[in-house]
């Protein structure tokens, strides 16, 4: 488990907990552990890169995201680089915590300052204070209950081209290439369409994460549909894993909104994706 607040430490307080998931630190990891225990993952032949898991509150996405999380369930890892969409418009391109650890009901999360120093000299990082963005915070009970400690080297892109999902990636890649590292993509699919059109735009991106294809991700969005909020987010994972070794792309699993509340005329799509190098 990640570790209890320190008196001095610099901790981003939590603006989500109690609302997006629980804020009982039991009722939470109960939750968690129940997502990650209802899905059901095939064994990964091959080493776990990253990670794609959708970002919405735990009621709606929860279930989807326990197969992504499943999948590095007890994962030796050193640093998470967890990469999200910007939902607030920030001018800069691309942005990161101010602060020195995240707050979650389960503890503290301490954020990888050294790393994010490193890639700032790289790629251009603006610092926000107690910022309500929800795509990076939303998968951290689940990263804290498969992985135990880690460091976290949080990320949410305002510019979600391809140019900067390259930037970003190889970027990524070259900072944490020889460490224990997942990357995680934090994104949700398509919003508020009736279910059958929503599984047809949601096919297109996961079309192309199946086939390991980052330009196909963002070329998909390019039809004015959005079709996912987190595309440039999952381009960069996936550029990242690649050229840290990942040959393999496999959707585990999807499912909408409708599905949890019975609702189909207007829902949110949720994908949860592994990107790994697959054994000879």
């Amino acid at each position: 488990m990640t570790s209890q607040a320190q008196p001095s430490l610099d901790v981003r307080p939590s603006p989500i907990a109690g609302q997006w998931y629980p804020s009982d630190p039991e009722r939470l990891a109960a939750s968690v552990d129940r997502y990650i225990a209802q899905a059901t993952v095939p064994p990964i032949p091959g080493r776990i890169v990253g990670i794609q898991a959708p970002h919405a509150g735990h009621r709606y996405s929860g279930p989807v995201a326990g197969y992504a999380f499943k999948a590095v369930q007890g994962l030796a890892v050193d640093v998470v680089a967890l990469v999200g969409p910007s939902h607030y418009p920030y001018r800069a391109p691309l942005i990161t915590t101010g602060h020195a650890a995240y707050a979650t009901p389960l503890g503290i999360v301490p954020v990888a300052r050294d790393r994010l120093a490193e890639l700032g000299r790289v790629v251009p990082i603006a610092t926000v204070r107690e910022d309500p963005e929800h795509s990076l915070e939303i998968e951290l009970p689940f990263l804290q209950r498969v992985l135990g400690d880690f460091r976290l080297l949080p990320l949410a892109l305002v510019d979600q081209s391809l140019s900067m999902a390259q930037t970003l990636g190889t970027a990524l890649a070259d900072l944490l290439r020889g460490e224990r590292v997942l990357l995680v993509a934090s994104s949700d699919l398509s919003h508020f369409y009736p279910q059958a059109l929503a599984e047809q735009l949601d096919r297109q991106v996961l079309d192309a994460i199946a086939r390991f294809d980052p330009a196909g991700v963002v070329a998909a969005e390019a039809d004015g549909h959005k079709l996912a909020c987190g595309h440039g987010a999952i381009a960069s994972v996936m550029i990242a894993a690649k050229a840290l070794g990942a040959d393999t792309a496999q959707v585990l699993h999807h499912a909408t909104s409708g599905d949890v509340t019975g609702d189909y005329r207007q829902v949110v799509g949720y994908s949860a994706a592994v990107f790994y190098e697959r054994h000879a």
